[in-house]
């Protein structure tokens, strides 16, 4: 299933407070609704539109969240005692990563890129207007010394984001190729994923761990928060 399409099934075990969070244009003034947003005549249909995409996302992320949620009360009611940590799981060309959720502003729809003159660091892409306001853009690429030939989609129907991470001196802005979403991963599988070895794992890697049948880049948000925090200087 893809964002789009989940739309209208993710949406049943949703709250009646996060369904109404959500501006439902589309049945308003969209495909659904009277047929007035101006948008239509390049869409053709809501589903091709950002906006209806960005809003399959939200739902998409607060259902993983609440399925997650479950998780450790089903443990619990095993009589185990579990300790999450929230990760948020995307994608840079064909390698997945996972960051700690502690550090992330918000995932956002994916917006130009505006050069700069005489930029002092190959990481800084430029500035990307968030909001109106113009927020520094660089490149996770560069920053974790991965492989450029292989950006892109991996199949189907993908949709670029860009998180907005809280660096030292304000947000910062970094494009991918993908987002998975948030989970909640057993502290257990984490320690297990740290104590394994981080030498061969790559630039700011904490641990290595299997999730969804990949090989996910655990990141330590430490030290590449100060690797953003040098890169802008």
């Amino acid at each position: 299933m893809n964002n789009t399409e989940a739309l209208d099934t993710a949406g049943l075990d949703l709250t009646l407070a996060d369904a109404q969070a959500i501006d439902d244009c589309w049945n308003r003034i969209g495909i659904h609704g009277d047929k007035s947003c101006p948008l239509l005549a390049d869409h053709i249909h809501c589903r091709n539109c950002s906006v209806y995409s960005a809003a399959a996302t939200r739902l998409l992320d607060r259902y993983a969240l609440q399925q997650d949620a479950h998780r450790p009360h089903a443990a619990m009611e095993r009589g185990e005692d579990v300790i999450t940590r929230s990760l948020l799981m995307f994608r840079l060309g064909e390698e997945w990563l996972g960051i700690a959720t502690r550090c992330l502003v918000e995932v956002a729809p994916l917006q130009p890129i505006h050069s700069l003159p005489h930029q002092r660091s190959r990481a800084l892409l430029g500035v990307a207007n968030v909001r109106g306001a113009l927020v520094a853009c660089l490149s996770l690429v560069d920053l974790l010394g991965l492989d450029d030939t292989t950006r892109g989609a991996s199949g189907g129907r993908i949709m670029p984001r860009m998180l907005i991470i809280a660096a030292q001196d304000g947000p910062v802005v970094v494009p991918v190729d993908e987002v998975d979403g948030i989970h909640a991963i057993d502290e257990r599988t984490l320690k297990a994923a740290s104590a394994s070895g981080t030498q061969a794992s790559g630039r700011f890697t904490q641990g290595v761990l299997q999730w969804k049948g990949r090989s996910l880049r655990w990141l330590d948000e430490a030290q590449l928060l100060t690797a953003v925090t040098r890169s802008l200087t």
